[in-house]
């Protein structure tokens, strides 16, 4: 049994889930993955159900009916993972932006430097973006400046989608409540934990655009983002985060 364990969402991933899996199972540290798999056409799970027959008791599979967000496929994997006792519950994409090798980065600061959530960042230490658009690049980084603006948080890189959290952290937030589906997701999760007073500790990594597959970013992604850290501050200032 490992003490930690990957989610990954998909949806058309057929062109990279077999070598992200094969990546994570290769480390020298022991993790288990969840798939939670928004019913692709591509039939990515199918390819993960045989791969399964491989990865007996490290990899598991979640079929969603449909296309449902970022947000709430993680929540769905978040509580799977809490109902299966694991202490260290990661995020991370299917299309190797998030080098798997970095995993073991993050379960360090969590589990040897005591941090309570720790994030992969593309920012703390300059600008560690690989095959991005300047144009991509500047909307990501002046998200963040954005959201320490509004929110207070210290964090630089807001956005960024690569995270362990020790398993206090998602006990200690109402699932239920969270709000946002979309990039808006990653900056509530955090702000929330920041509003919890939780460690928070950002891990240099360099994020490498995927090379197959579609990107799943959108203007109604972009606009949630934008609107969705006011509501925040608003609601914190309520005292109804």
């Amino acid at each position: 049994m490992s003490d930690a364990i990957v989610i990954i969402p998909t949806y058309n991933e057929i062109e990279n889930i077999e070598s992200i899996l094969r990546a994570v199972f290769a480390l020298p540290k022991s993790f288990h993955v969840l798939i939670v798999d928004d019913n692709s056409p591509d039939k990515t799970a199918d390819k993960v159900i045989e791969l399964q027959k491989e990865f007996d008791n490290r990899l598991f599979l979640a079929i969603r009916k449909k296309k449902s967000g970022l947000g709430t496929a993680y929540v769905h994997g978040f509580k799977w993972a809490l109902q299966n006792d694991y202490q260290y519950i990661f995020e991370m994409d299917a299309d190797f932006s998030h080098n798997p090798n970095d995993l073991e980065r993050l379960y360090a600061a969590c589990h040897d430097d005591g941090a309570d959530l720790a994030i992969g960042s593309r920012y703390v230490t300059g600008v560690n973006v690989v095959n991005w658009p300047l144009s991509r690049v500047l909307l990501s980084y002046f998200a963040s400046v954005y959201v320490r603006m509004i929110t207070g948080m210290k964090i630089m890189d807001a956005t960024a989608g690569f995270i362990c959290y020790q398993r206090e952290v998602l006990e200690k937030i109402n699932l239920d409540a969270i709000k946002f589906v979309g990039y808006a997701f990653q900056i509530e999760m955090k702000y929330r934990a920041f509003a919890k007073n939780f460690k928070i500790k950002e891990v240099p990594v360099i994020f490498t655009d995927r090379t197959k597959g579609q990107s799943k970013m959108s203007g109604a992604i972009i606009k949630e983002a934008i609107f969705g850290v006011i509501s925040l501050r608003f609601r914190k200032f309520l005292n109804r985060l």
